[in-house]
């Protein structure tokens, strides 16, 4: 009985899987089949391989070629395992040796010419095989580069199955065929939409206020909210938060890296410590935000701003039920989707920064003469940021114009490094506070925490705001842990009631 086996390995989401990848040659006329719960990619994976394996000088076999990949109940998607694919059949037809494939992953898609094309998503799984003690992979030449992130393992890569097959001491005739850039590849030379470099804070006129704002945001890790005229800066100070937050740990790095990687945009940002930044349209939809796709859902928005900002540019504008779907991965830090073939976890653990005009002709501010809207519409117009969505956001901002120019002789503001600086010192210290819970920010704290740390002074003027209905009970911890980031900047041990109060307008500016 000629079986040939090899190891692949798969993903759901974020979440890697060993798959064994069995061919078996029987008698019988000829035919190809591949069982296991494929997909349509995979599935089509049989005239991929049959002529792929021809273009190495692999005489297929005229028989019955029945290639299994267990575990069986498990769905498997992509092209990735085509070289696995490949590599089984070459084993079970005696073109390789059995022990040649022992403990080795097999990853790659393959072409009609033999060639192997790069894959998506090679982070998460050599990292599941580092987890799984599996030393040895063979994948596409041109993931070399993302594979060099990883100590540790002994990858080699190839660009023909014909290689392959020499790899592992076998006989081949094939020609390399000249390079050819697909699709999916000249966008990733590119520099993708979500691309950011961060400004320096001093570029930014005036708006003193909102500048301490952020800073307050970037050292506690709270979602903020700016209302204000066109062109007053909302834009250009949330496009300049990553460049006073607090660095990425390794461990964050390796996770922001692991879902670019997925989503096949790690080769533009490499393993980096700067916080991602999503600014999507306000025409994406929830699929778009949130994650969607049929089959097994693929990230969204949220999940690519994971340990990094989201920024919701014209909130308003937003869909109602696009931004209702931001109100449990802001609490829980994942979402959770559902489709026909299983059910994905995707992290979502991100900063929400929303800018908004105050109303649909955006001057209705001051005394509003300027304004031509009629009150229904402005009232329709933030009626999306419903109570549940604003309730979840800690500092709510007002950003007004501004009214003059600073001369060419005046002093610039302060640096992103100096805001940074003060940001970073104030991390630290929630840090070393924290450490015993596992949280790196004030806006990780517990209710329960807060409760029981917060003085008895402090709390009464949480609990006349609770009383006087200008918070909810949400808002009286997000206020609270607001008052704990601003002790942090300020060098104290504990929140004072000069904190709490700052705190509580932070929170409650725009009611």
């Amino acid at each position: 009985m000629a079986i040939g086996s090899t190891l692949s390995i798969g993903l759901i989401g974020l979440r890697a899987f060993i798959v064994q990848v069995q061919a078996f040659i029987s008698p019988g006329l000829p035919y190809f089949t591949i069982i296991g719960l494929p997909d349509a990619s995979l599935s089509e994976a049989r005239e991929r391989v049959k002529s792929a394996c021809h273009a190495s000088g692999f005489a297929w076999p005229q028989t019955r070629v029945t290639v299994n990949m267990s575990p069986a109940a498990t769905p498997k998607r992509g092209s990735s395992h085509d070289l696995a694919i490949a590599a089984s059949v070459l084993c079970a037809a005696g073109a390789i040796g059995h022990d040649c494939l022992e403990d080795t992953i097999m990853l790659g898609e393959v072409n009609l010419d033999g060639s192997v094309l790069p894959i998506h998503g090679l982070l998460p799984i050599m990292l599941h095989a580092e987890e799984r003690g599996i030393r040895k992979m063979i994948i596409p030449y041109r993931n070399l580069e993302e594979s060099a992130m990883v100590d540790g393992l002994d990858v080699v890569g190839v660009r023909h199955v014909g290689e392959l097959i020499e790899l592992m001491g076998g006989k081949a005739s094939y020609t390399i065929p000249d390079l050819v850039v697909t699709g999916d590849e000249s966008a990733d030379q590119q520099i993708p939409a979500d691309s950011h470099t961060c400004g320096d804070m001093n570029e930014v006129l005036g708006q003193e206020y909102a500048k301490w704002a952020l800073q307050v945001a970037a050292a506690g890790g709270h979602n903020l909210i700016m209302t204000g005229p066109p062109g007053a800066g909302k834009t250009m100070l949330a496009s300049r938060l990553p460049g006073i937050m607090s660095p990425l740990t390794e461990s964050e790095q390796l996770e922001v890296a692991s879902i670019r990687s997925l989503c096949g945009t790690l080769p533009q940002y490499g393993i980096t410590d700067v916080p991602p930044f999503e600014a999507p349209h306000h025409t994406a939809t929830t699929a778009a935000l949130v994650g969607g796709g049929s089959g097994i859902a693929t990230p969204g928005a949220i999940t690519r701003a994971h340990r990094g900002i989201l920024f919701l540019d014209e909130a308003p504008e937003f869909s109602a039920r696009a931004l209702q779907t931001l109100r449990e991965p802001l609490e829980s830090g994942y979402v959770a989707l559902s489709r026909s073939k299983g059910s994905t976890y995707y992290p979502a653990r991100f900063q929400l920064i929303m800018a908004a005009n105050p109303c649909p002709c955006g001057y209705y501010y001051g005394t509003g003469e300027r304004c031509t809207c009629r009150e229904k519409d402005r009232m329709r117009y933030f009626s999306r940021l419903a109570g549940p969505v604003l309730d979840r956001v800690d500092i709510q901002l007002a950003v007004p114009p501004v009214s003059r120019i600073a001369a060419s002789n005046e002093p610039l503001g302060e640096s992103s490094a100096t805001i940074r600086a003060r940001v970073l010192e104030a991390r630290t210290a929630a840090r070393q506070r924290f450490r015993e819970y596992g949280w790196t920010c004030n806006a990780q704290a517990s209710g329960n925490w807060l409760h029981t740390h917060t003085s008895l002074k402090a709390m009464e003027l949480v609990n006349r705001a609770l009383s006087d209905h200008r918070l909810t009970l949400r808002g009286a911890d997000r206020a609270m842990r607001l008052a704990w980031t601003l002790a942090d900047l300020r060098g104290r041990v504990s929140p004072t009631e000069q904190d709490v109060h700052q705190g509580i307008e932070l929170r409650t500016r725009m009611s």
